[in-house]
């Protein structure tokens, strides 16, 4: 039988996901729980209901839905399920639509998450058909798995999107669970290894927003090798209602001024 995977979202004409027009296919399930996460419906491997009440007419259109539940739409948007479940050639149809769009502006396809490198027997099966119909690939990930999952798509992907929450590694445990030797270690092998490699950094105020943490960042790139590109990526509040949907806390950051974000990239650009 062939391996399917759980997508929360694709995005089809996306602009910042690597370079190009490109398709973002989200696989749902994530190994970090980022306080941060503006996508909090991508950390659980399960599918989920968000209840968005403030929509709800109580209709009773949704009585006895689950999150199984297939094409489900509520007439009022106040149920969303999130997750379904694709094969490797039903993912292919969705991506290959766009194949023009792709070659004409260096575009091609990032897979992303949640962390897509949980998944990786169908990642690696679908690298393979895209590279069989020449679709330039990316894999966005935050690194936090062996080095051997990394070894088996190398051969497979253009290039990686590689996030960086933290240097130190216990500023790195407490917001986003998991500690960071694994992720830093993955990350100056891949730098050394010549594949394209973009990096992001999530700013996140009071957090790794210091200069002594980004400095840090800087230092190890000039150790380990540089990325083609530095993406400091500012925080935002926008999924706090996906949180409220889904029943749980959400943790509020503030918003890095200008000045702040200006100076966090001068570092990298230097």
């Amino acid at each position: 039988m062939t391996d399917k995977a759980t997508i929360f979202d694709i995005q089809r004409s996306s602009y910042h996901d690597g370079p190009g027009i490109r398709t973002a296919v989200f696989f749902k399930g994530c190994n970090l729980k980022c306080l941060w996460c503006h996508n909090p419906e991508s950390q659980s491997f399960k599918k989920e209901i968000l209840f968005y009440e403030e929509k709800c007419l109580s209709c009773g259109a949704c009585r006895g839905v689950t999150a199984e539940a297939f094409g489900f739409s509520c007439p009022n948007g106040a149920k969303e399920i999130c997750g379904r479940d694709y094969t490797a050639d039903e993912l292919l149809e969705i991506i290959a639509k766009d194949k023009l769009f792709y070659e004409t502006s260096g575009g091609g396809v990032t897979f992303s998450g949640g962390e897509c490198m949980m998944k990786i027997d169908f990642l690696e099966e679908i690298l393979k058909k895209c590279k069989e119909r020449g679709i330039h690939t990316a894999i966005d990930t935050a690194g936090c798995v062996p080095w051997e999952s990394f070894l088996r798509v190398l051969p497979l992907t253009d290039m990686f999107l590689y996030d960086i929450k933290a240097y130190d590694t216990a500023l790195h445990k407490k917001y986003t669970g998991v500690k960071n030797e694994l992720i830093l270690d993955n990350l100056a092998r891949l730098l050394q290894s010549g594949v394209r490699v973009w990096v992001r950094i999530p700013l996140i105020t009071g957090v790794n927003d210091s200069d002594e943490e980004l400095s840090a960042i800087r230092k190890f790139f000039d150790e380990n090798g540089l990325p083609e590109k530095v993406e400091v990526l500012p925080y935002h509040a926008m999924g706090e209602h996906k949180y409220r949907a889904l029943g749980r806390e959400v943790t509020l950051f503030d918003v890095p001024s200008d000045a702040k974000i200006e100076k966090a990239r001068a570092i990298f650009e230097k």
